[in-house]
């Protein structure tokens, strides 16, 4: 009697560490149901491509990823932030099968059911208690809310995906409970907005363990750290509430490292760009109180205090409509003033649907390069000089990566494909380990070490 065929998946995912996780759990519902998940278009049945739609570049790499995913295969289902832009999909490649938005595992399983029905086996519909994970196996996402409350008016996140709605405290606690026992070193907590976690739910209490726990950041990540696994925290906005984070990182509980997306020092660009957290963070300069930049120097100072070994990472943006010569120097003198370890700079870019499209002013592109460089310049000197007084310390790093030339590995200040790297020579390691090393040189970005 011939076998049955099993159908056959190809996945391509795009787009951010949160559409990762999107992936993550389509993946996941996927092999639970029987099906291969294969990286060949010739192999596959039909081919799932999650999208990204937050800017330009991203639509169009998108729509071209599609593009290709038709071309070599011809069946197509398309998830993610481009499927809630209207009917761009539709319009530019009409012969897909489906279209859903992000956060949308359940449409996306419906419309695989409809055009590839599955094969249900019980001897092979076998998936890890950890799901399938588009990270190494060292380090993993953990997703604890979709959508956010604000609205930024660079920014389109709530209307492809929606107000804030926080996971279950229990159900984020399991996710990270299986990923530690499956092996993983590094938990990486991600959301729109972090420290907003569990606003939407009053900080309803759950459960864990047995115990009650809170629905909030603080005690989602004192519990996380008891892991046995880094703990690190990622698009944290700064409300009162990482001050009651950061003793847990002076504790060892979790990494000494804080994301945090300030985007400006200029209290009017601030303002142009309805960034959250003024009032709320007591973070805003208006009616001879101190200016913006200066309660975020005194906060910066009040969280090196408690914790000195604190990693600070934030991005920028650059040449936003209207931004003055006089704001962006305003800007430069709070870098050199913050002293961050991490920065990361983007251009302003208009976004289809982004209020700030209709703000007036728009920066020329040379303008907008030049400052971009300026900002950069500067950055690179600060962090060439804080990474050089590294060297001699020793540091706790992980492995990810091994070759013929030796390791490549992060410290507890390097977060993964955005942060530095540590360089290890000559060393028989394996990726997932934790090993010492003595910092021997730097530059402006990276670290070289030797074992210790």
């Amino acid at each position: 009697m011939k076998k049955p065929h099993t159908p056959s998946i190809g996945f391509v995912s795009l787009g951010c560490p949160k559409a990762a996780t999107d992936s993550e759990h389509i993946l996941t519902r996927m092999r639970a149901e029987g099906y291969v998940i294969t990286p060949s278009y010739k192999e596959a049945d039909l081919v799932v491509v999650n999208t990204c739609g937050f800017i330009d570049s991203a639509v169009a790499e998108s729509l071209e990823a599609i593009g290709e995913a038709l071309q070599e295969n011809g069946k197509v289902i398309v998830t993610g932030c481009l499927g809630a832009k209207g009917d761009i999909v539709r319009n530019a490649h009409p012969k897909v099968l489906a279209v859903t938005g992000p956060h949308a595992t359940d449409e996306v399983m419906e419309a695989v059911h409809h055009h590839l029905p599955r094969l249900h086996d019980p001897y092979s519909d076998l998936v890890p208690a950890q799901g399938i994970r588009l990270t190494p196996s060292h380090f993993a996402y953990v997703k604890i809310s979709e959508g956010c409350n604000h609205r930024c008016t660079f920014c389109i996140i709530p209307s492809l995906r929606g107000d804030l709605v926080s996971r279950p405290v229990g159900d984020v606690m399991q996710e990270a409970q299986n990923l530690v026992d499956a092996g993983v070193k590094e938990l990486l907590v991600i959301s729109q907005d972090t420290s907003a976690y569990g606003v939407d739910v009053k900080y309803r209490t759950g459960f864990w363990g047995g115990r009650p726990m809170k629905t909030r950041m603080t005690e989602l990540a004192a519990a996380m750290g008891d892991l046995g696994a880094w703990v690190r925290l990622h698009y944290v906005y700064p409300y009162p509430s990482v001050d009651e984070v950061i003793p847990l990182m002076a504790a060892g509980k979790i990494l000494p490292y804080l994301d945090i997306p300030f985007q400006h020092a200029n209290e009017r660009i601030l303002k142009l760009m309805k960034r959250p957290g003024g009032s709320a963070a007591g973070l805003a300069g208006m009616d001879g109180k101190p200016s913006n930049s200066q309660n975020v120097l005194k906060r910066i100072g009040q969280w090196r205090s408690v914790c000195p070994d604190i990693t600070l990472r934030s991005t920028f943006i650059v040449g936003f409509p209207g931004e003055t010569e006089e704001e962006f120097e305003e800007l430069l003198d709070f870098i050199e003033a913050a002293q961050l370890d991490r920065v990361g700079a983007f251009k302003y870019s208009p976004v289809e649907g982004a209020l700030a499209n209709e703000l007036p002013d728009h920066i020329d592109p040379d303008e907008q390069e030049d400052r971009l460089a300026r900002l950069m310049y500067l950055q690179e000197e600060i962090s060439a000089e804080k990474l050089a007084k590294k060297v001699g310390k020793t540091l706790t790093v992980l492995v990810d990566d091994v070759d013929a030339e030796g390791s490549i590995a992060r410290s507890a200040a390097d977060a993964p494909e955005i942060d530095g790297l540590v360089y290890i020579n000559g060393e028989d390691l394996e990726v997932g380990e934790f090993v010492t090393v003595k910092i021997t040189d730097s530059d402006e970005h990276d670290l070289w070490g030797e074992v210790v």
